[in-house]
């Protein structure tokens, strides 16, 4: 099989990602609690509309609507028996819309956690959380995804149950952690140990990383950490949050802005990521920042922790407030401090 993100990784420099679905679908009418996968069926177009507006933008890499989209998640929302319809649905929007274009777009098809704790700390099994994520998977790739893109996990544990999965299809994939929790995931991992622990799957990732986690700053300095034990050949990943959320007037805003988040992006090529994108609060226009910035940008070696504090002030110095972190469905990024989060 033509390894479409490889080849295309071989051609450019660093490649660019996509940004938000929480936050961009709550602006399209989707309500908080409501599961964002069931607009693939039920909203179609305005899911289209989402990958549309970050292919126009500038993005190489779209990611399916279909974060929450294990039966774990969707048990939610009594949509357990739905996940092959939904996978499905959601991989065949983002196709379509990678497809209208003259130019390459990968289709990287989301998998988020399920939002359940695996033994010993909770009563998921490896064995069951495989299964799960294996028909996921399977969907995905009916649905026509380049790349299968495991995201926001905070365990080994669990990054270790959805690589099985995935090596059972055969198909290449990324996979990211969140670290939010100072310099940490909620489950303790720090990004040097995630690079040694990718080092050591089964089966390579393509690339690993981080999204999410806090803002700007603390991603930069993630990657630092994921590079400290890396090798040279290494494809690292960064989607960062859109600033720092905040709930003004009620409701959650994020603070950054178009010209923070191109500065993001240019110091996020000199840290050494090669797949820059955005997370939380990332709209399409803050990914049309994002590109511009990258257009011909030539990295600065040796980017260090004072010049990251220069442009962004101290890291890790900012607590998320309750409910911020990915926004529908529980999350969209939602609402998971215990293992319960989505790409907002």
């Amino acid at each position: 099989m033509t390894n479409k993100l490889e080849q295309l990784l071989n051609e450019k420099p660093f490649l660019l990602a996509d940004g938000a679905v929480g936050t961009n679908l709550f602006a399209a009418g989707l309500q908080s609690g409501d599961a964002p996968e069931l607009w693939n069926i039920d909203a179609p177009e305005k899911i289209h509309a989402l990958h549309r507006g970050f292919v126009d933008a500038g993005s190489d890499i779209i990611l399916t609507n279909s974060f929450g989209g294990t039966s774990y998640r969707l048990k939610l929302h009594n949509a357990q028996d739905r996940v092959h319809e939904l996978n499905l649905a959601a991989a065949k929007i983002a196709r379509s819309e990678a497809d209208r274009t003259d130019h390459t777009v990968i289709v990287a098809g989301s998998m988020g956690p399920t939002g359940e704790l695996m033994e010993p700390m909770g009563t998921l099994t490896h064995e069951g959380a495989v299964a799960a994520f294996k028909a996921q998977a399977e969907a995905l790739i009916e649905g026509g995804v380049d790349v299968l893109w495991i995201e926001t996990m905070s365990s080994k544990e669990e990054v270790a149950a959805a690589v099985d999965a995935v090596r059972t299809t055969g198909y290449p994939f990324v996979c990211t952690m969140s670290f939010d929790t100072n310099r940490r995931t909620m489950m303790g991992i720090k990004p040097s140990e995630y690079t040694e622990f990718c080092h050591e799957l089964p089966v390579r990732p393509i690339g690993w990383g981080a999204n999410c986690g806090v803002g700007a700053g603390e991603m930069l300095e993630t990657v630092l950490g994921l590079k400290s034990t890396a090798a040279a050949e290494d494809i690292i990943v960064a989607k960062a949050n859109c600033g720092i959320p905040e709930f003004k007037d009620g409701a959650l805003t994020y603070s950054g802005t178009l010209e923070v988040m191109a500065e993001y992006a240019r110091l996020a090529a000199d840290a050494g990521a090669r797949i820059i994108g955005g997370c939380c609060g990332t709209s399409h226009a803050h990914l049309k920042a994002m590109a511009d910035a990258l257009d011909g940008y030539a990295p600065k070696p040796n980017l260090g922790l004072p010049e990251i504090e220069a442009h962004f002030g101290p890291v890790w110095q900012t607590e998320i407030p309750a409910g911020a972190t990915h926004g529908a469905s529980g999350g969209s990024e939602g609402g998971r401090r215990s293992g319960r989060r989505r790409r907002n």
